[in-house]
């Protein structure tokens, strides 16, 4: 008989499923807490449950993780993930150490490929092949935890593979079991999910106070530039988008972060300054600024650091926040954007 995988089941779901045994809710929320907080995976160990209660479990169900493909380390010592999930499907998952706050960032993924077809994106060459299952989104974290213990990472971005809110449900039960005292014990304030500009779900995660922190891959700030390099602009335009996130800044308390990465020549003149000043205006947020991170196949360039800088200083007097980041990373293709779920035949990462 084939045991079910409890990897990525909720709370509510594990004390439905507990109760179906026989046994009273609260023994839910026990197991709940020995599969994700104390991450003991054998049912034979968790000692506040009767021994017919363990071999009831141990005879039906089971908690397995992602399997590992593949495992790369940048001279900057960024680490990339691959894992390949049981449909053969792959997902790369990227691990950030001491980044510019001193933090340990863990960049996930929602998806396996992507459907929004920025141009400038490794990812969404390929299209959409499906959304992961809550499991297979935790399973990225709790793979990392176990690998390098409950300090392994301080904060998590879902900026991975994947638009986020287009995986919207599992997401959000996934954040449920990051952020519960029993489950991986992670604040909310320590997640940051990233989008294109997915507007009803920005609507819809903002009335959840869910106290997560919210990050728009914005890249232009005019509408006739973003519509080239993000088709998502056509159906939710730059008007209607800052519309979203103002609301979402309202309804949280939280400011947005804008991610505007530079292409050399096309949205780093005068003008998309003087656009974004104007977008940007009566809404809280910071801005931060990349140079693009070159994928083969996309027609763009990277701007000189010099470019960047000059950039960063002409708006910084017209926005509250302006930050440089430096990509980590490039050299294993695990910087933004670079994301592409691929292996060569040597069964070694694809390296962009």
């Amino acid at each position: 008989m084939s045991k079910e995988n409890l990897l990525g089941r909720t709370l509510p779901e594990l004390q439905k499923l507990l109760v179906g045994l026989g046994e009273k809710p609260y023994r839910g929320r026990q197991l709940f807490k020995w599969l994700y907080g104390t991450r003991q995976y054998d049912f034979n160990l968790m000692t506040d449950f009767s021994r017919k209660l363990r071999e009831e479990l141990t005879l039906k169900y089971t908690f397995e993780g992602l399997r590992l493909q593949e495992k790369v380390k940048s001279a900057d010592e960024t680490e990339k993930f691959l894992f390949r999930l049981e449909d053969e499907q792959c997902i790369e998952s990227v691990l950030i150490p001491n980044d510019e706050k001193g933090r340990n960032t863990v960049c996930i993924s929602t998806q396996a490929g992507c459907a929004m077809d920025c141009k400038f994106c490794a990812t969404g060459k390929n299209g959409l092949a499906r959304n992961l299952t809550v499991g297979e989104i935790l399973g990225q974290l709790i793979f990392i935890r176990e690998l390098y213990g409950l300090t392994a990472f301080t904060n998590i971005v879902f900026m991975g593979m994947g638009e986020p809110l287009n995986n919207f449900d599992n997401l959000i039960r996934a954040i449920e079991i990051i952020t519960d005292s029993a489950g991986l014990g992670l604040a909310a304030k320590k997640i940051t999910v990233s989008t294109a500009g997915i507007v009803p779900r920005i609507y819809k995660l903002a009335d959840l106070s869910l106290k997560v922190r919210l990050a728009l891959s914005l890249n232009a700030a005019i509408q006739e530039k973003r519509v080239k390099i993000m088709p998502v602009a056509e159906t939710y335009p730059l008007d209607k988008l800052a519309e979203a996130v103002r609301y979402y800044t309202q309804k949280t308390g939280f400011r947005v972060t804008f991610e505007y990465v530079l292409f050399d020549g096309f949205n780093d003149q005068p003008e998309d300054i003087i656009a974004l000043t104007e977008l940007i205006k009566g809404i809280p947020c910071k801005i931060n600024i990349f140079a693009y991170n070159p994928v083969p196949g996309m027609n763009f360039t990277r701007p000189s650091d010099e470019k960047v800088d000059w950039f960063a200083r002409e708006l910084y007097p017209r926005a509250p926040a302006v930050t440089v980041r430096k990509s980590r990373g490039r050299d294993i293709a695990a910087a933004c954007g670079q994301l592409a779920g691929k292996i060569n035949q040597g069964g070694s990462f694809h390296v962009a």
